[in-house]
């Protein structure tokens, strides 16, 4: 670990296994190559729609949480995205892999999608804003890594791809500035940490990545 890292990215250092193993995950590799099967990835699809209903959670809590005006309205203002606007363009595109609302409605929550999502609950719940941001950040910031690491790959195929308009998503300007403003924000509150605080900090961190590598197993594998 570089002395001179900027925060959050001694967050990622401390757990670079963990971290690597979600960013390069199989189900990754095989949207980059399209040969993930459609089937794996229309059940991640319908997982990731409850992920957002608990997601949106999430960001309700952040808003609780807010400890200033500027605060407040970031969580407020995700919050509204992710219910007013995320989650209609989900349920558009699940449509369009075959998934229909009343599906999506009568979905059950996979063990992998309750484990990931109850924890981030948990550590917002028990702990600060912070604690909420670090155990989202591996959402946030990830998928935008995931994205910037697919467009890297010489594997990486465009032509005739299904999974392509998921990986130009997250790789779309728009995105990689909120994931920056999500990184800027932790660096900011990171900064002056104690070591014991940084440690717990990590370790949140670490089991929140750990778990998102687990929810893209869940829809490799079709796992309930």
């Amino acid at each position: 670990m570089l002395s001179n890292a900027l925060p959050f990215d001694r967050l990622v250092d401390a757990c670079a296994s963990d971290w690597r193993a979600y960013i390069e995950h199989p189900f990754v590799r095989g949207m980059g190559d399209g040969s993930l099967p459609e089937a794996s990835f229309r059940h991640y699809l319908k997982q990731d729609y409850l992920f957002l209903v608990h997601f949106a959670r999430a960001w309700g809590l952040a808003v609780y949480k807010a400890r200033s005006m500027g605060e407040l309205r970031q969580g407020l203002d995700i919050l509204k995205a992710i219910v007013d606007l995320e989650m209609g363009l989900h349920i558009s595109w699940c449509a369009e892999w075959g998934v229909s609302e009343d599906d999506l409605a009568a979905l059950q929550e996979s063990r992998a999608t309750m484990a990931y999502t109850r924890y981030v609950l948990d550590a917002g719940a028990s702990g600060d804003l912070l604690d909420l941001h670090v155990a989202l950040a591996p959402c946030v910031v990830g998928y935008a890594d995931v994205a910037s690491w697919l467009l890297a790959q010489q594997f990486l195929k465009r032509d005739g791809n299904p999974y392509m308009r998921w990986i130009d998503m997250y790789a779309d300007a728009e995105f990689q500035q909120a994931a920056q403003a999500e990184r800027d924000w932790l660096n900011a509150r990171l900064a002056g940490m104690t070591p014991e605080r940084l440690a717990q900090l990590s370790r949140i961190f670490r089991d929140a990545t750990r778990l998102e590598a687990d929810f893209w197993q869940m829809g490799l594998t079709l796992a309930d």
